[in-house]
């Protein structure tokens, strides 16, 4: 049976064509009462055969449209869909039960620069590599059907379909079943606030979107219609469902607009929760939001949506500010000594107070009662290094010293921590912004809007990459061959060992935030309160991290009878007190058990 929601149309009917788009048949859909546009629902008993295409002719047009509910897209966003069969897979995974994301590691990656050749296939036999690090759950960015060849994912249109370039919805299948198979988890990247500028037919269908309502990125979802809100949920259980999917990531959320009584996070949580509750395993829910509002991840009955977690911009840019001393943008305010600390003890740094970057207090304080990993926290994501004008990874600018000391920060914090992809070699490869819009006009102003933006930044136009330029996305392909080299290797195995100790000690995965404490003190030889020469002393439990990002030693009081775990340089150890050189951190436990640094 075919339905299709179309409150727009006056008459629909649907169309099977062959590969080559020739016509076999057509037949009218049936309103689902006497009067379409009551409900707007259509359907036709008509079955389709798994691969077989079709697409929609609404009212009198000739222009055949995909099915808004497409599971795929064989000659991409503008032309007939395919029926799939999501049953029709060998499952392997019967055994698996799932991972909850307390005490995990996240590894962020886009399909296609992960590998050479860009696809899930490809990108299953890379699995080891993360097995081997001691990741946990890997986050794929959005693999939605796009206009193009290539993109970061954002750009989606068909939310139902996986991008062919990638391997179709089969390949995804096999990608997810390979990593539960290697203990994995899987964490899909999905964009339910806007639709990408080509390839969006929804608004011909029904009021999908709201008309005049913008976001940053496009029009607003209409969240008002029971019939888009159910498109969107049973979208993100499909994931959890039909290709087995462990959780999503929910792109900037902030951007939703709902005022219905239940907000569509809260009710996209308790359809998932019930969806776990039948397969008998965790389902994981992570918002993007730039808020800083705890509802998001507070339980319902103390008035939240009772999402598992959510990211935190705030740790990246006060880790950040620590690690680079950039202070210009949304970093000024974390230049403030006091920021690393207070998103270690309190999780947000602004949770009230003023923010400069928006000119108006910012943000509420999370309640001590919500357990630390509910944040996921992060050095690098796509984001932070993409949407620099030039793509540039912490990697471009940092000594390998200071890397070393960004792995430490990263792995030794709170929350649960994410690394995006080639972070953990620290790759030289950027990470750039690329599009392929096929439309010449949405590429050219695509290219032009990317570079004018950054030249009102400051930026010289001619260093700023196209986006267009095919060689902006080849650029930004990892480059395996680097774990070969001694420098990438030995930041690599640094850190497996960080990722493994953090599973040894428990008090590195302690929930409770209240056990935090932080310390930072200014070298000498910094002038005045500069971010970049900084000392901290981390208190995690019987655990200390301590991290010297000044030019000179520094020496920290640590017991008599402490040892060192860990060191990413050579520290000097005297009863009572650890010396950390320069560009240096280690982290510190009463007892012995010692690993040398």
């Amino acid at each position: 049976m075919i339905e299709v929601w179309a409150p727009r149309a006056q008459r629909m009917r649907v169309r099977r064509v062959s590969a080559d788009g020739a016509t076999i048949d057509e037949r009218d859909l049936v309103a689902s009462t006497s009067d379409a546009l009551d409900t707007g629902w259509w359907s036709t008993d008509l079955a389709l055969a798994d691969g077989e295409q079709y697409g929609f002719l609404i009212d009198d047009g000739a222009q055949l449209r995909p099915d808004p509910r497409s599971r795929r897209q064989p000659s991409g966003v503008h032309g007939p869909s395919a029926a799939f069969d999501a049953t029709d897979f060998e499952w392997t995974d019967e055994s698996w039960t799932g991972r909850q994301l307390a005490g995990g590691v996240i590894y962020e990656l886009h399909l296609g620069t992960f590998t050479p050749e860009g696809t899930l296939e490809s990108a299953i036999g890379r699995l080891d590599h993360l097995v081997d690090v001691g990741i946990t759950h890997v986050e794929l960015l959005p693999v939605n059907a796009f206009n193009g060849q290539w993109n970061w994912g954002y750009d989606g249109v068909l939310w139902y379909a996986v991008h062919e370039g990638y391997g179709g919805p089969r390949a995804y299948q096999r990608f997810v079943d390979a990593a539960h198979a290697r203990g994995l988890a899987v964490i899909q990247d999905v964009v339910y606030n806007h639709l990408g500028p080509s390839g969006n037919y929804l608004p011909e269908f029904g009021p999908y979107l709201r008309d005049g309502q913008r976001n940053t990125w496009g029009d607003s979802v209409n969240l008002d219609e029971p019939a888009v809100r159910e498109f969107i949920i049973e979208n993100a259980l499909m994931w959890m469902r039909d290709f087995h999917v462990d959780g999503l990531r929910l792109d900037a959320v902030h951007a939703l607009h709902d005022d219905q009584p239940v907000h569509i996070l809260q009710e996209l949580a308790e359809r998932t929760d019930a969806l776990s509750a039948h397969q008998l395993r965790p389902l994981t829910l992570i918002a993007e939001s730039d808020l800083n509002d705890p509802t998001l991840i507070l339980p319902r009955e103390a008035g939240g949506y009772g999402l598992t977690a959510q990211w935190s911009d705030d740790w990246h840019h006060a880790a950040h500010v620590a690690l680079t001393g950039e202070t210009t943008g949304y970093y000024e305010d974390f230049a403030a000594a006091d920021a690393l600390v207070k998103v270690t003890q309190s999780g947000f740094f602004h949770d009230g107070s003023f923010s400069s970057f928006r000119g108006r207090p910012h943000g509420k304080p999370i309640p001590p009662e919500v357990p630390a990993w509910r944040l996921v926290t992060f050095a690098q994501d796509h984001d932070q290094i993409g949407n620099r004008a030039t793509g540039d990874r912490l990697s471009a600018t940092l000594s390998a010293d200071r890397l070393a000391v960004a792995a430490v920060l990263t792995l030794t914090a709170p929350g649960t921590p994410m690394l995006f992809m080639g972070e953990e070699w620290g790759a030289s490869t950027p990470w750039q912004f690329f599009t392929s819009h096929p439309e010449p006009e949405l590429g050219r102003a695509t290219a032009e809007g990317r570079i004018a933006e950054f030249a009102r930044m400051g930026w010289d136009p001619a260093t700023v990459p196209d986006p267009q330029d095919p060689a902006t996305f080849e650029r930004s392909h990892l480059d395996w061959s680097e774990l070969a080299q001694p420098a990438h290797e030995r930041l690599h195995d640094l850190y497996r060992d960080l990722i493994a100790l953090r599973r040894e000690r428990p008090e590195l995965t302690d929930p409770d935030m209240t056990h935090n404490r932080v310390t930072v003190e200014m070298s000498a030889a910094s002038a005045g309160n500069s971010p970049d020469a900084r000392v901290y002393r981390i208190h995690r439990g019987p655990a200390s991290v301590l991290v010297n990002l000044s030019p000179d030693d520094a020496s920290f009081e640590v017991g008599p009878d402490a040892a060192v775990l860990l060191s990413t340089a050579e520290v000097r150890v005297e009863t009572g007190r650890v010396t950390v050189p320069s560009e240096a951190a280690a982290v510190v436990a009463p007892g012995p058990g010692a690993l040398s640094g």
